[in-house]
């Protein structure tokens, strides 16, 4: 590596040793001058700075557009002469454009870089830019087609005003949907605010509120900032919406606390009244009165699922004691009542033998006599006594069929007005036996055929009324 020595830049500054920087095609040390004001670097150590390396456009020959004089003064040409752009007071090196040609070719990087990043830029960045170059490419302490930079820099800024107007128009749209997404968020807040408090999932609506100010800080930090009179209002609304949810909330709660101290006391008292009864031998009245404290019971709501399921458990286990004591009495009582049972299951047998009813009054004088022992014999188990009371009632009623028909039979007026038909009918067939004797001397088939249709009608009414008679 070539030590260049001090040069005299044209504003009468010394240079410093140049910044050593990694050539990124050649990986080879080469110097690049420090700027003036620039802390002194070592020309021995490596200084690893990062840079975009656009490559340069000035590949002519550096002759072309500055010279070194016998005095050691550098000149660059531009605008139609000559500028002194430094010096080397200590002898001139072997390249004495070089350090030159590389300040001008960091120059036009620079433009290079502005140039392929103008699109991304924003009007803020893109102005400070042009300033920066606008400044660093008035008078150059460089080599190189300087005019033709300047060129370059002077048409960047019309591109740089389009850039800027879409710039100004992207920056407008992005708060327009910075605007609109914080809206969103604020809407959907307000909307879990408005919720009926006795319908509300408290548990995932707060869940949600929280996310939405998870949101809202996103928004802040990787969106456009809101004019402050924007922000101001919506934040202004969401707080309120959040506050207005907590407000709801604790009043929803204390209410429900409320209501549940009540529960709590009032199935507090219908425990006490399922003790006082549990000892109780009055079944059926019991019973009842269970019923009825099961039924205000349910009325009476729900408490906290902790206490209500202990204070369920205390109530049937209340229950339970009468229950139990219940059920033993109905044990012991069915056991007497088997023996019951076989009694009235040999009665029924004995009563389902009279079927059918012969002789009718002796049928009913065995039927009383199985009765009276019927009613001797005493209960039998509650599962059985609809089934045997109800083959004992069938039989009862045969028997009184039976009685109801003989003395259909046996009434005077009965069979009066039987006997009195039963000669109308009587007259009524002759009349029809002549009328079809007739008939069939006279070859009338058709009118044959239609007194025999009532002939044989009024011969069946005349057996039927026969039968009731005898």
């Amino acid at each position: 590596m070539r030590n260049y020595p001090l040069c005299t830049l044209s504003n009468g500054q010394a240079n410093a040793n140049p910044v050593l920087v990694r050539n990124i095609v050649s990986d080879q040390k080469e110097p690049i001058s420090a700027k003036a004001g620039d802390p002194e670097i070592s020309a021995t150590e490596e200084t690893k700075v990062p840079m975009v390396v656009v490559p340069a456009s000035s590949s002519e020959d550096p002759t072309a557009f500055g010279r070194v004089d016998d005095e050691g003064n550098v000149w660059v040409k531009e605008n139609g002469g000559e500028r002194q752009v430094g010096s080397y007071p200590d002898g001139v090196p072997d390249d004495p454009l070089a350090l030159y040609t590389r300040r001008f070719e960091d120059l036009e990087a620079k433009v290079n870089l502005f140039e392929m990043r103008l699109p991304t830029l924003a009007a803020r960045e893109i102005e400070q830019t042009l300033t920066s170059l606008d400044e660093e490419v008035k008078e150059p302490a460089a080599v190189g087609n300087l005019d033709a930079l300047r060129e370059r820099v002077a048409k960047l800024h019309e591109a740089a005003k389009e850039r800027k107007e879409e710039a100004l128009a992207e920056r407008a749209a992005a708060k327009a949907q910075a605007l609109t997404d914080r809206e969103a968020v604020v809407v959907e807040a307000e909307s879990i605010a408005a919720q009926d408090p006795e319908r509300t999932q408290w548990k995932n609506s707060g869940q949600r509120l929280r996310d939405l100010l998870d949101e809202w800080k996103a928004l802040q930090r990787k969106g456009p900032r809101l004019d402050r009179a924007d922000e101001d209002a919506l934040w202004k609304r969401f707080s309120s919406a959040r506050t207005r949810f907590d407000r709801h909330r604790r009043q929803f709660f204390s209410a429900l606390d409320a209501r549940q101290a009540e529960v709590k006391r009032v199935k507090e008292a219908l425990i006490e009244e399922a003790t006082a009864l549990q000892n109780s031998t009055e079944w059926g009245r019991t019973s009842a009165a269970y019923r009825d404290l099961m039924d205000r019971w349910k009325q009476a709501g729900r408490a906290s699922r902790k206490e209500d399921d202990a204070l369920w458990k205390r109530f049937r286990e209340a229950q339970q004691v009468f229950f139990d004591a219940r059920r033993a009495n109905s044990e012991a009582v069915d056991s007497a009542y088997r023996e019951n049972l076989k009694v009235k299951e040999a009665l029924l047998e004995e009563a389902e033998a009279l079927l059918p009813v012969e002789n009718l009054e002796a049928t009913i004088g065995k039927l009383r006599s199985i009765q009276d022992r019927w009613e001797e014999a005493g209960h039998v188990p509650r599962a059985d006594m609809n089934r045997v009371e109800n083959r004992m009632r069938a039989v009862e009623k045969a028997v009184r069929d039976a009685e109801e028909e003989q003395w259909r039979r046996t009434d005077p007026e009965t069979k009066a007005r039987a006997e009195g038909m039963l000669g109308q009918l009587a007259d009524s067939i002759a009349e029809l036996e002549g009328d079809l004797a007739k008939a069939e001397a006279d070859g009338n088939e058709k009118k044959a055929a239609s007194i025999r249709d009532a002939l044989a009608t009024k011969r069946a009414w005349q057996e039927q009324i026969q039968g009731s008679v005898d």
